[in-house]
């Protein structure tokens, strides 16, 4: 006697299973070749080279990114007189180089550019050490000059939380006409150069060279 539909459901569940085990094993593999690329550190923040990025951010919404104060970069800023009433800001750095104009915006360990701030108030994006403040923007009274570094991608070089930056306080008096002679170079050297604090200039932020090494 035959059952010519007795197998039926028995073979269609069959292939029914194999397919769906077939689908299974084709997500599984998917998933583990296109999860996250990024490395994940022992708390499962992203791990990197060029450091970590933290919560924190700048005035204009950053975020800042950490790095080991062993290897990270450093600043000093240094602003002096001219001959036409301006003032020459010159930059010293460490463990850090400047990124020429047209480089990709990802951030690579040391590299990076510098934001100058007078008075809390960006005035240039640097990519070399130097700068020139014409003097009708340095009016008279005290300022502050402040070097900010940045990666390329826009990001803060950061180190213990504060950003990696460095301040100079310029005075300026009455004018004669001609240079004030009494207008000496002010600003943060380098640990090798570094001179007393006299009231004129203060290494600024984290990471200053000549600056505060707290931990």
């Amino acid at each position: 006697m035959s059952y010519p539909c007795s197998t039926l459901p028995g073979m269609s569940w069959t292939r029914s299973l194999i397919t769906a085990l077939a689908v299974c094993v084709a997500l599984l593999a998917g998933s583990a070749g296109c999860g996250p690329s990024d490395a994940r550190g022992e708390d499962g923040k992203p791990s990197s080279p060029a450091g970590e990025l933290l919560d924190e951010r700048d005035e204009e919404g950053r975020p800042y990114r950490e790095v080991d104060a062993e290897a990270a970069p450093a600043v000093g800023v240094e602003v002096t007189p001219d001959t036409d009433g301006g003032w020459d800001v010159r930059l010293t750095v460490r463990n850090f180089r400047f990124s020429p104009d047209g480089t990709g915006g990802r951030a690579v360990a040391g590299r990076g550019l510098a934001h100058l701030e007078l008075n809390g108030r960006r005035v240039a994006l640097l990519r070399t050490p130097e700068y020139h403040l014409p003097g009708d923007s340095v009016p008279r009274g005290t300022h502050h000059v402040t070097a900010r570094l940045y990666a390329d991608d826009g990001s803060v070089w950061a180190v213990d939380g504060e950003p990696v930056e460095s301040t100079a306080d310029i005075t300026v008096s009455d004018r004669e006409p001609g240079p004030d002679p009494s207008a000496a170079p002010m600003g943060a050297a380098p640990p090798e150069q570094a001179r007393g604090t006299d009231g004129r200039g203060r290494g600024g932020g984290r990471g200053s060279p000549g600056g505060d090494e707290r931990a």
